[in-house]
């Protein structure tokens, strides 16, 4: 939430378009902050799941209900809010709703759902030393992003079937135009973050608090200077220094290049968040009652938060107005987006839980 939060800072309208150097530099900030989230839900489901506990067709039964059901729902209810209904639901035989972009997540982690009784009977099994082996190779695709950007200088933007467009990449390691399957192909993206849950699950002990920070604080500030000096580097390239500026959204997709949820940063502020969290106890009344509610219904509030958030977000522009023009001066921006995220937040979180406790059909909504 914190990072859609940021988005109307660095996107506006159908185009990119950062107000001022102000604005530009909390965006590096805040929406570097929470990045790794996206990477944190798929080792958290390898960490809990894999290698899996019981036959493909019961864990395909359980995650079906768990994942697809509140999907379908809330997809359902984006297609009917937002755009041309009719329009919305013959585009989604193809693809999820553009509107509600967040919902591309459903699609990836279900993906790797399905390598997941594949790579159950190599993970029951593999040693140590053999996982470090493949997530050292992973981990260095994880540079190949700011290599693509090394060797081939700006990125041209192409254009999907969709309109969307992408910055194109340069070609590296058995890639060309008429072959993406390269090298690192089938070892590279959120593959490496199954394997990293299930290291830290089954190879990682107990450490202490000070063995902790001393791995996870350096971890932590070079991922977040990679994605931070990355983004600004871009956009301080592009504007010359020269506020406001202004493009096609193309232009944003690769200002965001350095914080790819397959990039080096966010590798390495995930692994520090992983090694935080592992410290976090059960039992007392603030797990009990705020904690693990909450958790329960995250994949719900992941789902439906756009609904709330995206009119939060306005209300609080429109009131405080806008960058340094705004009724608190250079602090204007980073009060709106850290107090849209934390009511759009509370809200959510309310909701879900409260939904999630009607009888029989709760669980079916929120997940």
């Amino acid at each position: 939430m914190l990072t859609h939060c940021c988005e109307p800072f660095y996107l506006g309208g159908e185009g990119s378009l950062i107000l001022t150097k102000t604005d530009a530099i909390w965006v590096s900030i805040l929406n570097v902050l929470p990045r790794a989230a996206v990477a944190l839900f798929i080792i958290a489901s390898s960490y809990l799941q894999f290698p899996l506990h019981y036959d493909a067709k019961e864990f395909f039964r359980r995650r079906a209900a768990r994942i697809l059901i509140p999907f379908f729902f809330w997809t359902v209810i984006y297609a009917l809010v937002w755009g041309e209904p009719v329009q919305n639901f013959k585009d989604l035989m193809l693809n999820f709703n553009y509107a509600a972009g967040h919902l591309w997540f459903v699609y990836m982690i279900v993906g790797i759902y399905l390598l997941m009784p594949l790579l159950t009977p190599w993970a029951e099994k593999v040693s140590k030393k053999e996982l470090q082996f493949y997530l050292a190779i992973w981990l260095f695709t994880t540079l190949i992003p700011l290599i693509r950007g090394w060797v081939g200088g700006p990125a041209p933007v192409i254009y999907g079937p969709s309109g969307i467009p992408n910055p194109a990449k340069f070609p590296l390691w058995g890639e060309a135009s008429w072959n993406t399957y390269g090298l690192f192909y089938y070892l590279s993206g959120f593959i490496g973050y199954l394997m990293l849950g299930l290291y830290f699950r089954r190879f990682v002990g107990e450490l202490s608090w000070k063995k902790t920070l001393s791995i996870a604080l350096p971890l932590f500030i070079i991922g977040f200077t990679i994605c931070s000096l990355g983004f600004l580097s871009g956009v301080w390239h592009d504007s010359n220094g020269i506020f406001p500026i202004e493009g096609p959204v193309g232009l944003a997709a690769i200002w965001e290049v350095p914080w790819l949820n397959d990039g080096a940063g966010i590798a390495l502020m995930t692994i520090a968040w992983v090694l935080l969290f592992r410290k976090i106890t059960t039992g007392g009344w603030f797990y009990e009652k705020i904690l693990l509610p909450v958790s329960n219904s995250s994949y719900g509030m992941y789902l439906c938060h756009m609904l709330l958030l995206s009119a939060v977000s306005a209300w609080i522009r429109s009131s405080l107005g806008l960058g340094s023009e705004g009724i608190m001066g250079i602090w204007t921006t980073p009060v709106q987006i850290l107090s849209g995220a934390i009511i759009s937040f509370i809200g959510v979180a309310i909701f879900c839980v409260l939904v999630r406790r009607i009888p029989k059909v709760g669980k079916w909504i929120i997940g």
